[in-house]
Parts: C-alpha cells; structure tokens; sequence
C-alpha cells in the first residue's frame, strides 16, 4: 500500500466528519447511530440526503455548501478516495455534511425507516455484464434495502454518463409503476442543468470533454417495499452486440 493512501487512512481516524464502523458493528445488528444521526451526529432536526458512491464526495460537500438546512452523508467503501470530501468539508467548516465508510449493502443496518429523505447516485460502476446486474445501484435489490430508510416521500436521483444504466433504471421504474418525476438523456443538451444539477463531478468534466451526455433520473418508490429480481431485454441487446463485434 502507497505512502499516500496510509497518511490518508490516518488523516480519516482525525475527521470528526468521518464515520468508519467495523465489519462486525454493521453485518447482521444496527449500530450506534441508527436513528440517532440527527441528535448525535449533527445534532439538528434538519433532513438528511444521503450521496451513494460518493468517491471524493464532491457532490455531498455542494450541495452541503448550497443547502444549508439539509444533512449530507457521503457513502462509500474507499476510504482514500472519501479523504478528499472529508478535509474538504473540515477545511471549510461545513457541520451539515458527513462521511461514512462503508458498504452500501448495509445501509439499512445505519439507518431506521424513513430517517433518510433523499438519495443521491452520481456516475456510478454502470455494471454492464447482465450477470453482474444485481450490483447496479438502481437495481431492485438496492431498491429493496433504500425502501427500508427511505422517508415515504423521499426521492431517488440518478445522475450518470452511461445510457445503459440509464435505460435500465428507466425499465425498473417502469417495471414497478414507481413515481417519475423527471427523466432526462442529455441535461446539458436541454439546458436542464441549472441549480443542484449544475453541480459536476471530476468524472463528470472527463465525461463532458469526451462530449457524452450526461442523464438523470427522479424518481420515487411509491410505497413499494418488494422488488424482484427481473432480465431486462436491453442486457440481451449489449452483449449480443459485444458478440458480434467481438467476431
């Protein structure tokens, strides 16, 4: 392991902003701050959003910077990666924002039902491979684990350059009749990345020079707390073209 990566990891154990819990703190039992993340943590009543995959946490620290009255927690296993959002957010004094390492699968072990009011997933691993579709965080096993924090009216915000991702949480929202608030292929060429959209990522500007568009997606789960695994017709379509162009 690099030198960097080992003066990051000890630079996160002194972030008061940085929350890492253990493996044995969170499989299969609730930690500490279930539930307690207003009173203990922030220690306001505010709303709390949640950025899934948060990487460097550039989004958690904007949005924080914007919208002072809401709680942000950057989710994300890489702690060297998290360290950049964590100094940052230290730096400028921002109490509203917080950082926690670790898997997103056990997200429902750190939050009680409805104590989370928003989630946030921007230029997620795409998962392209069908075989690997479970692990898209879009997909109707994450759906199922974000029904089980998710306030009833909360929202869920995908923000990212690949148009299969895209058009795979766009058939899981069909799929489940969910609550769509708005669906986009290209926000910037519709000129609809004003306000939070217009908030951009590292990746995001590399995505932006290469001329891809970037999509989002709002939506809702409705109420809906059961979702089944199910092939969608567009990984058939992706790796029969990978066939073909492989020949």
């Amino acid at each position: 392991m690099g030198k960097d990566k080992l003066k990051r990891f000890a630079e996160n154990l002194t972030f008061g902003c940085m929350v890492q819990p253990e493996f044995d703190e969170v499989f299969r039992r609730d930690h500490p701050l279930k539930g307690r993340w207003r009173a203990d943590f922030f220690r306001n009543d505010n709303p709390i959003v949640l950025e899934l995959g948060c990487g460097k946490g550039e989004y958690a620290v904007a949005l924080a910077e914007r919208n002072p009255d809401c709680n942000y927690i950057g989710v994300d296993i890489k702690g060297a990666r998290m360290w950049r959002g964590a100094k940052t957010a230290t730096e400028r004094g921002l109490h509203n924002v917080g950082f926690l390492r670790t898997r997103i699968e056990f997200i429902d072990s750190l939050f009680a039902p409805g104590e989370v009011s928003e989630i946030w997933i921007t230029f997620p691993d795409p998962q392209l491979k069908s075989r690997r579709a479970k692990k898209r965080l879009t997909s109707p096993l994450f759906l199922e684990r974000y029904a089980r924090v998710l306030a009833a009216d909360g929202f869920i915000n995908l923000k990212t350059d690949s148009q299969h991702l895209f058009d795979y949480t766009s058939a899981v929202v069909e799929r489940f009749g969910l609550p769509c608030a708005m669906a986009n292929r290209d926000i910037y060429g519709t000129g609809c990345a004003d306000g939070i959209l217009s908030v951009r990522t590292a990746y995001e500007e590399t995505y932006l020079r290469r001329g891809l568009p970037i999509t989002y997606i709002r939506f809702s789960l409705g109420g809906c707390a059961e979702f089944p695994m199910f092939e969608w017709e567009g990984d058939d379509i992706l790796e029969k073209d990978a066939e073909e162009a492989r020949r």
